[in-house]
């Protein structure tokens, strides 16, 4: 009680209007490997606004994403959840009578069934509510899986999210920077007005096929790269960050850089094939380096000191807690994650978990029946246990997601520190390692509890 009355007396004194909250920018990159940025050491890749908001950040190099696929990707990112806690497991329903097929959105049938995942969604922690109920400004741009943003929070949004006119993944949201950022500027300008602090969901949707870059930036990888899908691939990560840079700038020209938390994740990895405009193998859809771990970065002007941090792992379920706790809301209790500014708590926890499930979910009462692959990455090593069935049988777009040396689904291990690109299976080298680290798994979630 008197903690109650001491709360009441402080909000007397210094009302929640009065506390200049910072204003929050998330950016969610689309289809990018860990490797392709030239802070990361890419030889080819040109990436100068993302190089300085590197430099100017806390920056966990290595950082993992929950799934290697967009949508259950996302959803952790907007829970603070793990894939098998918020249910999201794939991309769309498979067909029961279609194969490997997704089923369609605008069918009557089926749009009961999506809005049966949307409703189930809505019962998980939000963060765009929870950051609206605390005064925010929200906006969503870019990809956008769960129909109507503002369902879930958001005050604004560019996704109309309507299956009968082309809604899935986010429609209009989609033509955010590729066509410009005026519904941001639109959004900051009514922000201002209103004297409000901003969140941002900013996923747009690059570097993202279809790989179209501005003819000059395809024309200045052409000239370092013979391969015409690589080249081109290269030309759309230049592209993304061209258009992060103009999006720092605005901010910028608004005196709102110093009060702006920036976060940078993506939501999964991708190998550009040399044959196609389509990944490669290992890549996106699997639970490799090259499918699931990220650059995440952290930018507070005078709050949070610039770092290189090579070591410590991160999670993209720490990316909600860490916008919630900034913002001064009360994390919910369902959320696992931990604050990114401490480095201490995330190096005690020191493993990182992922579930990666086939690109249709079965169905929505077994939405983890399409597990292949769950993965723990603890300290240098890394543990993958497969679904034996599920990942031999793991293709979408006629492409298989097994490993070419492990067709059968056996485990695998690998030391990254050594290995960092997974050529090596260690696991029958070290069963001690595969026991102790599948006990890890299985505490983290068990298929079928």
């Amino acid at each position: 009680m008197m903690r109650t009355v001491s709360f009441l007396f402080l909000l007397f004194l210094f009302p929640v209007a009065a506390v200049e909250r910072p204003n929050v920018l998330l950016i969610l990159s689309d289809d990018q490997s860990w490797t392709d940025y030239s802070f990361m050491g890419h030889k080819v890749i040109e990436t100068p606004n993302l190089d300085k908001l590197a430099r100017e950040s806390r920056t966990y190099t290595r950082g993992y994403v929950t799934s290697p696929l967009c949508r259950p990707s996302l959803a952790s990112i907007f829970t603070g959840l793990h894939t098998p806690v918020h249910g999201i497991t794939g991309n769309d329903l498979l067909d029961p009578e279609g194969g490997n097929r997704p089923v369609p959105r605008n069918q009557p049938k089926w749009a009961a069934k999506h809005e049966q995942l949307y409703q189930s969604f809505e019962k998980n922690p939000q963060l765009a509510r929870l950051l609206a109920e605390a005064g925010y400004l929200t906006l969503q741009t870019g990809k956008w899986w769960e129909n109507l943003p503002q369902r879930y929070g958001f005050t604004h949004a560019m996704t109309h999210g309507d299956p009968k006119r082309g809604g899935r993944h986010g429609d209009k949201g989609l033509e955010i920077s590729r066509k410009g950022i005026a519904p941001i500027v639109e959004f900051l300008d009514e922000a201002a007005g209103k004297k409000k602090p901003f969140f941002i969901w900013h996923a747009p949707f690059l570097p993202h096929t279809p790989h179209n870059p501005p003819q000059e930036i395809y024309d200045k990888y052409l000239n370092k790269e013979s391969n015409k899908f690589v080249a081109r691939y290269y030309a759309m990560v230049d592209w993304f960050d061209q258009t992060c840079g103009e999006l720092f700038a605005e901010l910028d020209k608004r005196g709102l850089a110093e009060n702006t938390v920036v976060i940078y994740v993506t939501d999964n990895g991708w190998i550009q094939s040399p044959d196609s405009g389509r990944y490669g193998p290992l890549s996106k859809q699997t639970p490799y380096e090259m499918g699931i771990r990220t650059p995440v970065m952290l930018k507070w002007p005078g709050k949070v000191e610039p770092t290189m941090d090579r070591e410590t792992l991160v999670s993209s379920i720490d990316i909600a807690p860490t916008i919630l706790t900034i913002a001064g809301v009360e994390v919910p209790s369902a959320m696992s994650g931990i604050n990114l500014r401490d480095t201490a708590a995330l190096r005690k926890r020191n493993a990182v978990f992922g579930y990666d499930g086939n690109h249709n979910m079965r169905g929505v009462n077994d939405r983890t029946g399409n597990m292949e692959t769950r993965y723990v990455v603890a300290g240098d090593w890394k543990l993958l246990l497969h679904d034996p069935a599920n990942y031999k049988n793991s293709t979408y777009g006629g492409k298989t997601h097994a490993h070419p040396g492990n067709p059968e689904g056996r485990p695998e291990l690998y030391h990254l520190t050594q290995d960092p690109f997974e050529m090596k299976n260690l696991a029958e080298e070290h069963p001690e390692k595969v026991k102790e680290l599948t006990t890890m798994l299985d505490q983290w979630w068990k298929p079928g509890r």
